[in-house]
């Protein structure tokens, strides 16, 4: 009735609400729930889907004091200059763009003071969460202590960042002979758990459509080339990038996707490929 379909999505919003306000575990939980239609009614996975993690940036003087722990030396060693106005703040990390010493454009990723503190602390309130909710009905039908097992560790995982950058070098070496994806180049010397200096790379949005058609660009071609890194990385890698969507891919010239944010991946084994 519509009665019912009113309260199912009175529900679906106050619970993306409440997940906003609960801070960054929370969103990030919300944003994998709504890649779930087999968890969760359609009209929650619509809702959960507006969850966005940008936020107000962190003063320039705390994230440039990050780098400096982290790197162990001034800013003006490393760099020749650095932004410091974000071109993008989320809840876990900021991305300044820098010019090196040499001259090469990079983007320097850098996780927020403490982030490691709140994570712990909410990843702790989702375990409690999930064992108290596995006893109900809804937990009859999902295991919900083992999606909060899973949420942790891909979560712990992302803000390492040694980690996300040895993913974007296997990324490299599975596609060095493919010539429509481009993977930044990771700068080791400048990479710690807690930052991370990559390449800086330059294209258009893959899904900014009027974009595309106004620089020419083959996009049944580019569709092509987005289905072809889809089947290698599934069916040949079993390695692939699990968060790809359009703010974390970009069109290069020759229809090449560029891809970005190497934090989140996942795998396959011989008999799931």
């Amino acid at each position: 009735t519509k009665t019912d379909q009113a309260t199912i999505e009175d529900l679906a919003i106050h619970l993306r609400l409440a997940l906003e306000e609960l801070g960054p575990t929370f969103v990030k939980l919300g944003q994998i729930l709504s890649t779930r239609p087999d968890l969760l009614p359609a009209r929650f996975i619509k809702e959960l889907s507006k969850l966005q993690d940008a936020v107000p940036p962190v003063s320039w003087d705390s994230i440039e004091q990050v780098i400096k722990d982290e790197l162990g030396d001034s800013l003006e060693n490393i760099f020749y200059n650095i932004d410091p106005t974000p071109i993008a703040a989320a809840s876990l990390a900021q991305v300044h763009s820098a010019l090196l010493l040499n001259g090469e454009q990079v983007v320097v990723k850098i996780q927020r003071p403490h982030i490691m503190k709140i994570i712990d602390r909410d990843l702790d309130v989702l375990a409690d969460l999930a064992e108290r909710f596995q006893t109900t009905a809804f937990g009859q039908t999902a295991d919900l202590v083992g999606i909060a097992d899973e949420f942790a560790f891909t979560l712990r995982n992302e803000l390492n960042y040694r980690r996300e950058a040895h993913n974007a070098e296997r990324f490299q070496k599975n596609f060095s002979h493919e010539a429509y994806v481009y993977i930044p180049k990771v700068y080791w010397e400048l990479t710690t758990n807690r930052v991370l200096v990559l390449e800086r790379i330059h294209g258009i949005k893959i899904d900014d459509i009027e974009a595309l058609e106004a620089h020419n660009y083959n996009r049944h071609q580019l569709a092509e080339n987005a289905a072809r890194i889809i089947i290698k990385e599934i069916l040949e890698d079993g390695f692939f990038h699990a968060d790809p969507h359009p703010g974390n891919l970009v069109v290069m010239p020759g229809q090449v996707i560029g891809a970005m944010d190497f934090g989140m991946v996942g795998f396959l084994n011989d008999n799931d490929r």
